[in-house]
């Protein structure tokens, strides 16, 4: 927040297929079964996306939910502080920086805060496909999943939270970047992202423009939208995004 006699000026960039959003742009929300929560909208069907992001923002001692839904799953991923997540079939899971899951349609999402918890969560209509079942859900840590060398660079990890197999109609993925290093090509593809930006700072190309980007920024990519990311700064960059996969395009 600037001081009242500052011009105002910000870094976001809304466009028709991409949106750069500082967090400091966004207002607080709440929702009705997180009561207690303080709520930022990153992405909605209002922006272009097809999917809905949170950041959440839980005190302790305070619990939320997102009710079972027939058609709709969840990804969540714990940025700080701890606590439980529930399903509320009989599933659990001890909640750290780091702890993230996914919770298939007909399952409910429960969390209690033990300290205060900071969650990124992604809910998306799950796309079923013939002959797939229904995928159960996945819980883990991001510190136990494998950092793989990306494009034959040592300077460039890529970690798959989800695996990357047909019951599953989306991906989590946390990137790392060594200053100095980034994607080798400027992407252009049919899948759309929810990227949240969790430490360092880069340049990333969107559009047809470069634009600065640091920790807690948001992007949202839609199909199509020409992309790319080059480190810079004294600290690696890291950031985890959303992706939707495996399925067949539909046509409307």
């Amino acid at each position: 927040m600037r001081p009242a006699n500052q011009l105002v000026h910000s870094r976001a960039r809304v466009r028709q297929r991409y949106a750069l959003l500082p967090l400091e742009g966004f207002p607080d929300s709440r929702l009705p079964t997180w009561p207690d929560a303080l709520v930022k909208v990153l992405a909605a069907p209002a922006l272009g996306a097809q999917f809905v992001q949170y950041l959440i923002e839980l005190p302790a001692a305070a619990r939320g939910s997102f009710p079972a839904d027939e058609w709709l799953e969840t990804f969540y991923f714990v940025i700080a502080g701890t606590g439980k997540f529930s399903d509320g079939s009989g599933i659990e899971q001890a909640l750290k920086p780091g702890s993230f899951g996914l919770t298939p349609p007909q399952r409910a999402t429960n969390i209690t805060a033990a300290s205060a918890l900071r969650l990124l969560i992604l809910r998306k209509k799950y796309e079923p496909a013939k002959g797939i079942d229904l995928f159960k859900g996945i819980y883990g840590n991001q510190a136990d999943v494998a950092k793989n060398v990306w494009a034959d660079n040592p300077h460039s990890l890529l970690q798959t939270l989800i695996p990357d197999e047909f019951a599953f109609d989306m991906a989590m993925n946390i990137f790392t970047f060594d200053s100095g290093f980034g994607l080798p090509v400027v992407e252009t593809h049919v899948m759309e992202h929810g990227l949240y930006f969790l430490e360092g700072k880069g340049m990333y190309y969107l559009g047809e423009d470069w634009m600065e980007v640091e920790t807690n920024d948001f992007i949202w990519m839609g199909p199509y939208c020409p992309q790319s990311f080059y480190a810079t700064g004294s600290t690696p960059s890291r950031y985890i995004y959303y992706k939707n996969i495996n399925r067949e395009i539909g046509i409307q």
